[in-house]
């Protein structure tokens, strides 16, 4: 244990071979712990999770699933989340210990940069601050950390197809304080929006409120956005 909380870090992965090595030394230089939970990777991913000193954990595909899997296996006080493509620097333990030394304080996440920069990233990277700071949404992708002990009371992660980090979010926002690190930034790919990044910022803003304002359920929301990505692929928008 590094410090006063033992933190374990946990990455889904599918098919993640090319990234999961650098993910798992990232890892490893903040936590004491580093769990890789695989939902079927058919290419090297597990043997080089383990082969760079990761745990893997085994489970059914679909990241609710998966993130739940590992962390039902951490020994960690501490829980972090972290997608196998994003880049968070060492100095982000020390930022979740000094919001964890208020005990009121349940969880909460970091300032996210997409990368690389471009009309794009940057206006997806403002729009999560102002997201986060003016909404209290955020997601995944922006390294949650929550107390293991808040993770177990809440019932963990649930396998939704979709929004399964922002559930877990609003359950612990409703039991206690959050806090958004802003000043240590996590980096992820803007592989996702960079071809469509308006139209892109309008389906998610239109499934956002599916979800938190018309109480449409996950699985709906899920065929509804299946169905947009299929259009906008047809058009060569993704």
């Amino acid at each position: 244990m590094k410090g006063g909380l033992s933190i374990t870090i946990i990455i889904p992965t599918w098919c993640e071979e090319a990234t999961i090595a650098g993910a798992v030394a990232m890892g490893r230089a903040i936590a004491d712990e580093v769990i890789v939970a695989d939902g079927g990777s058919t290419d090297g991913t597990m043997a080089i999770a383990r082969a760079s000193g990761a745990r893997v954990v085994e489970a059914s595909r679909g990241r609710g699933a998966q993130l739940h899997a590992g962390a039902s296996a951490a020994s960690g006080d501490v829980l972090l989340f972290l997608h196998a493509d994003a880049e968070l620097p060492p100095s982000a333990r020390r930022g979740i210990e000094d919001a964890l030394l208020d005990e009121s304080v349940l969880g909460g996440n970091f300032h996210l940069r997409f990368v690389p920069a471009s009309f794009a990233a940057r206006l997806f990277t403002w729009a999560n601050d102002v997201r986060r700071r003016w909404l209290r949404i955020y997601y995944g992708d922006s390294a949650l950390f929550v107390r293991r002990s808040a993770y177990d009371a809440l019932g963990g992660f649930r396998a939704l197809p979709i929004f399964e980090d922002y559930d877990l979010v609003r359950r612990i926002e409703r039991a206690g304080r959050t806090v958004y690190i802003r000043d240590i930034t996590v980096e992820a790919s803007a592989r996702r929006f960079e071809r469509a990044p308006l139209r892109t910022l309008a389906i998610w803003t239109m499934l956002q409120i599916l979800y938190s304002v018309l109480r449409v359920h996950p699985d709906r929301i899920a065929r509804l956005y299946s169905d947009a990505r299929g259009r906008a692929k047809a058009r060569g928008l993704t």
